[in-house]
């Protein structure tokens, strides 16, 4: 296997990885804010984009590679990250919908 192209799957890899972390973290988060516990919440989605900074970090020395001249061979594992990482993202912008919505019935039930 070329050694670009094992950089390209650790690259994959990267972004799946921390596009996971970062969903799984969201959905923790609506979790605790059904049991009310929403600073807890608010702290998984921090934990998300703490995750979604390293995918990010991923793609951009891929972003990179392809400004500079050198193209990066679009592969099913590769765009099978962007996608992970893509829907990661807009679960977690859901997720935050949903834990304001706990917080909010909460407040109002009080």
């Amino acid at each position: 296997m070329p050694a670009q192209q094992k950089s390209l799957e650790e690259i994959a890899f990267q972004i799946i990885l921390h596009s996971g972390n970062a969903r799984s973290f969201s959905m923790e988060g609506i979790q605790l804010a059904k049991a009310g516990k929403f600073a807890q919440a608010r702290e998984r989605i921090e934990q998300a984009d703490q995750e979604f900074y390293e995918a990010h970090h991923a793609q951009t020395s891929l972003l990179q590679q392809e400004a500079s001249g050198d193209a990066v061979p679009p592969t099913l594992l590769l765009i099978h990250a962007q996608d992970h990482l893509m829907t990661s993202m807009t679960t977690k912008e859901l997720c935050l919908e949903i834990i304001d919505l706990y917080e909010k019935f909460a407040k109002e039930r009080d």
